[in-house]
């Protein structure tokens, strides 16, 4: 259970960061062809020091997501960056998520969410064949990880970010959190705000169960703003939770990848597309320190 569950929280990050959130806009990605967000990061002067692209953690076996544009870049980048380098290490990854996820003798899920919510969230343990009992060590913000898994489709066996780590083999990766230091991020927020990611992705379950592609469909099309629309709503509205999960993360990540471009090696930054778009993603961001960043596909 502890090693299957820490596979899911690695898969469900950016999952969760926008599956977690409903959204009203018509999708019009259903039919487009693939092309997700890749980004050219050029000096002022128009010298390229490197490029982006938006990942996603799980998805189905044989989805058609690789493009020309995607093919140049991996093989004209020096290094890759990653959230997490070492997403095969699963026996690793247990001990991890054991240490930081279990604290013994947790209320009840249903001690933690609203009284209006427990309906809702004792159907969807039932749709996860979960008990009360599963989460009786499990802290918060894991269970609303896990829950959040429950309706997501996609393998993590199949996502991105596992796949640009394997062609990188011989040459370097580096990774902005790692696991330990990502899931930290979860554990550090006070119980009142892991109870409200809790809420959001009980409330916002059902939403997700009548079309768990959509995302995934926006993600493979690279659309942009319904992308950007879906970070800043649900639990994400919430500013402590979007300045602990989103908006902090971004800032630290560009105090690192900064440096990292007026170095000589070209970088492939690979992060989940949740942290490239909007007016606080990494690539107005970078926009912001100067760089010229030029969509590519």
């Amino acid at each position: 259970m502890i090693v299957e569950r820490s596979a899911a929280i690695i898969a469900i990050l950016l999952g969760l960061l926008l599956a977690g959130c409903s959204s009203d806009q018509e999708d019009t990605s259903a039919s487009a062809p693939a092309n997700p967000l890749v980004y050219e990061i050029a000096s002022a002067d128009g010298t390229v020091e490197g490029w982006m692209i938006g990942t996603i953690h799980a998805l189905p076996a044989d989805t058609p997501w690789r493009t020309p544009a995607i093919g140049r870049v991996v093989d004209a980048s020096d290094l890759l960056v990653v959230e997490i380098a070492g997403l095969g290490a699963e026996a690793d990854s247990a001990a991890i998520y054991k240490t930081l996820a279990q604290s013994p003798a947790q209320p009840p899920l249903a001690e933690r969410i609203e009284p209006g919510l427990r309906a809702q969230l004792a159907a969807l343990m039932a749709r996860g064949q979960l008990a009360e009992a599963d989460f009786s060590d499990t802290e918060t913000w894991a269970a609303a990880i896990a829950l959040a898994r429950i309706d997501a489709t996609g393998d993590p066996a199949n996502g991105v970010d596992r796949a640009l780590i394997a062609d990188f083999a011989g040459r370097p990766v580096r990774e902005l959190e790692g696991l330990r230091g990502q899931l930290a991020i979860f554990d550090r927020l006070p119980e009142a705000a892991q109870r409200k990611m809790l809420a959001a992705v009980v409330r916002e379950s059902e939403t997700a169960r009548t079309d768990p592609e959509r995302l995934q469909r926006a993600w493979l099309a690279g659309d942009a703003t319904t992308l950007a629309a879906s970070t800043q709503e649900g639990f994400l509205a919430d500013p402590e939770l979007r300045e602990a999960l989103l908006t902090g993360r971004n800032r630290r990540w560009i105090a690192a990848i900064v440096p990292l471009l007026a170095q000589d090696p070209h970088p492939l930054i690979a992060v989940g597309t949740a942290h490239l778009v909007g007016p606080e993603g990494l690539a107005a961001l970078l926009e912001a320190e100067g760089y010229r960043v030029r969509r590519i596909s």
